[in-house]
């Protein structure tokens, strides 16, 4: 019998077009070597063009499968995503003080990159206030640690003095992203110590969901015994690479090829699977 994988939990809304949210999760972690279960915070109305609305799931589902969840699985790591309104951060508050879980990644999805709102203002302080403190390391970007902390975020010093603002506040670990950057330059504060991770910037309409990406792999790493610093490289590689071997998919920011590693493997030639059929 082959060994149980690490199971990792994604706590994330649904994107019909698998670009993000918890359907990407799964095949993120599942590139990783672990096996992924999810519970859906939100609908949304979106594809590659944006997003057009969104409607959160009620609080009470948000608990009932989180707590169904938790009595069949151990959780190596917990990746939680979009919440969608105070309700729904208030169940995940309930769910991690319920039981002590390891690894959480916390990406605090406040806005969609095309604009749309996808966390009420009472929603992001309830975050800010209780579901910041309970994560092993939140994965904001730019305009996420501006939000969060209140404060202006458009470079890596003001990045620094945001990530030092949030460790104030509770945050354990914080790496706060800079993907938009035209230097993209992730800033990593851990136990006061604070790291610059710097990459070259790949042009690509392919990165829709980059940052659940991103957390979502940090979520695997750190469920596959890796420290911060490490994962955090090892979680940026991946990124890079999903987006450098993306297909041009939908009419607009099409996703990250998840799943890039796949296209190593070798394939039946086209003439034998025209022979099976």
């Amino acid at each position: 019998m082959p060994p149980t994988p690490p199971i990792v939990l994604t706590i994330a809304g649904f994107d019909p077009s698998s670009g993000a949210g918890t359907t990407a999760d799964i095949k993120t972690i599942a590139a990783h070597g672990c096996f992924g279960v999810g519970c859906i915070t939100a609908l949304t109305v979106q594809s590659t063009l944006g997003v057009r609305r969104s409607e959160p799931v009620s609080g009470k589902m948000i608990r009932d499968t989180l707590k169904e969840l938790a009595a069949d699985f151990t959780f190596a790591a917990v990746r939680i995503g979009m919440l969608g309104s105070a309700d729904g951060v208030a169940a995940v508050v309930d769910f991690l003080k319920s039981g002590k879980q390891a690894n959480v990644v916390l990406d605090p999805v406040i806005r969609s990159s095309s604009g749309e709102p996808l966390l009420d203002d009472k929603g992001v302080d309830r975050l800010r206030k209780e579901l910041l403190p309970l994560a092993t390391v939140i994965t904001p970007n730019i305009d996420e640690a501006a939000a969060l902390a209140n404060m202006p975020v458009t470079n890596v010093e003001q990045m620094k003095l945001a990530a030092a603002a949030l460790k104030q506040m509770g945050a354990k670990n914080v790496v706060v992203t800079g993907g938009h950057l035209d230097k993209p330059v992730d800033v990593l504060n851990v136990g006061g110590h604070v790291h610059e991770f710097a990459s070259d910037r790949l042009r690509s309409s392919s990165t829709h969901g980059t940052g659940c990406a991103f957390a979502t792999a940090l979520a695997c790493h750190l469920a596959l015994g890796r420290d911060l610093d490490d994962a955090v490289v090892m979680s940026k590689a991946y990124v890079s690479s999903a987006i450098a071997r993306a297909a041009k998919i939908g009419k607009g920011a099409g996703p990250v090829n998840h799943l890039y590693r796949m296209d190593d493997q070798p394939r039946p030639a086209q003439d034998a699977i025209e022979k099976t059929h």
